[in-house]
């Protein structure tokens, strides 16, 4: 521990040494930097003390040669000046001696102008004068013919108004005479309307009779407008009902024709079924009477067989028993045979009643078939009114 802590002390030591060396080299590089710096900041400022001289010299060329320039270009606008003066003067000369030359022979063109209008003037003022003067003496003798014509009319005027203030007063004492007569008149009349005042009355009341009758006559015409319109829309709606009516004609003939083909069509169905029916009916009523007639006739020759030999009762007993069993096989198969000719005649006759329900319901009366169907019947056995499938077994 001792000998570490020794070495430990000596290595401090020498680190301690170490960093003294350290500083006093940097601060030896540090005095070396300072002095550098400062040479090369002397070094600069002297360069740019020399820069800004000759800066300073070239700015003061630079101001005499702006200088020289002004004053040479004050000298060219001077010169520029005098110059544009003496072409302005110049120009001012030739342009008033050319508009001295343009006055004076404008204005001898005016003289000469004014000295033809002035003989031009003269000359239509006297042919003026002239036309007036003929116009004046042709007018002062139309006046003269004029007032002579005048004087002869109002003459004459003069004369026919004294024949007429003669005749004025002739017919003055003969309006006079008839006014007499008229004021007779008058009072006639005058006793006349008092006479007529109550008819009067009553015409007046006629009058708003009648008005209060040609007020309800605007409201009659009104009403007949109206109606006529109204008829219009009606009779345009009958048209469209007419259209309507012939299509439905068309559909209806349609209709005729798809029934007349049905019931030609179910005519011949019907006349097919019955013959059919018929048939069947025949052969099972054939086939019926040929079954009774050969059991009759079998029990005939039963019996007869019976009678002939002489058998033990007991033996005739067993063949009684199995002859009963076949009879009542046979029976049983005669009453189907019986039940499936009940059901057929059932289904002919509902056809047939089917068939005339359906001629009534398209109109057509049964007399006009031309034939009356036949019901078909099963002897013996009276057929129900339902289905032809639940035909009852005869009992």
């Amino acid at each position: 521990m001792e000998e570490a802590e020794e070495r430990h002390q000596v290595e401090i030591k020498v680190y301690k040494q170490k960093v003294k060396h350290l500083l006093y080299e940097h601060q030896n590089n540090l005095t070396e930097v300072k002095a550098e710096g400062t040479v090369v900041m002397k070094l600069a400022q002297k360069e740019h003390c020399t820069q800004e001289g000759a800066l300073r010299k070239d700015m003061r060329a630079l101001k005499v040669e702006l200088k020289e320039r002004e004053l040479t270009n004050e000298v060219v606008v001077k010169n520029l000046r005098l110059k544009h003066m003496e072409e302005i003067t110049k120009m001012r000369n030739d342009f008033e001696r050319q508009v001295r030359e343009i006055e004076a022979k404008y204005d001898k063109k005016m003289k000469m102008l004014r000295e033809e209008l002035d003989l031009r003037r003269k000359t239509e003022i006297h042919e003026v004068e002239e036309r007036k003067n003929s116009q004046i003496n042709m007018l002062m003798q139309r006046h003269e013919e004029a007032f002579t014509d005048i004087k002869n009319y109002y003459n004459d005027i003069t004369l026919n108004n004294l024949a007429l203030i003669n005749s004025l007063k002739e017919q003055m004492e003969d309006m006079r005479k008839k006014e007499e007569h008229l004021e007779k008149e008058m009072m006639e009349v005058s006793v006349q309307n008092k006479r007529l005042a109550d008819p009067l009355q009553k015409a007046r009341d006629d009058v708003n009779e009648m008005q209060k009758k040609l007020s309800s006559y605007e409201r009659d015409k009104q009403i007949l407008l109206c109606t006529k319109a109204r008829l219009k829309v009606t009779e345009k709606e009958l048209k469209g009902l007419q259209w309507e009516h012939e299509v439905l004609e068309q559909r209806f003939l349609k209709v005729q024709q798809e029934r007349d083909e049905l019931y030609r069509k179910f005519t011949a169905a019907i006349l097919e079924v019955q013959q059919k029916v018929g048939f069947k009916n025949l052969v099972l009523e054939r086939k019926l009477q040929a079954l009774s007639a050969s059991v009759e006739k079998k029990e005939v020759q039963f019996s007869e067989v019976l009678a002939a030999s002489n058998l033990d009762p007991a033996a005739l007993t067993l063949v009684s028993r199995k002859l009963e069993d076949v009879l009542e096989s046979k029976n049983n198969t005669i009453k189907d045979l019986q039940y499936e000719l009940a059901r057929v005649c059932k289904a002919h006759n509902d056809l047939l009643r089917t068939y005339e329900a359906k001629l009534l319901a398209f109109g057509i009366p049964l007399d006009n078939v031309g034939f009356k169907p036949l019901e078909t019947a099963v002897i013996g056995q009276t057929l129900g009114q339902g289905p032809a499938g639940l035909v009852g077994t005869p009992t």
